[in-house]
């Protein structure tokens, strides 16, 4: 019988299954003058320049990073 913890089957089961989906995360305002961790989590996610847009795996990684800087993004369901 195989048991798994807890942390294991959250893995197995919303990680791998988030991963598979993908967002646009498009820069809408300028990270001049932003907090130095803000303007890091733009960096972070890929985005160089105002209306660039790139797409993202779906993990809690980048959830985070759009989470902390929202109110400078843009998103959608790639």
């Amino acid at each position: 019988m195989l048991r798994l913890s807890a942390a294991k089957l959250w893995k197995r089961f919303w990680v791998e299954d988030m991963a598979d989906k993908e967002l646009k995360v498009t820069l809408i305002k300028s990270v001049a003058g932003r907090l130095k961790k803000h303007q890091a989590c733009v960096q972070g996610l890929g985005l160089r320049r105002t209306h660039h847009s790139v797409v993202v795996k779906d993990t809690p990684e980048n959830r985070g990073m759009i989470n902390k800087v929202s109110y400078l993004l843009s998103v959608e369901e790639a």
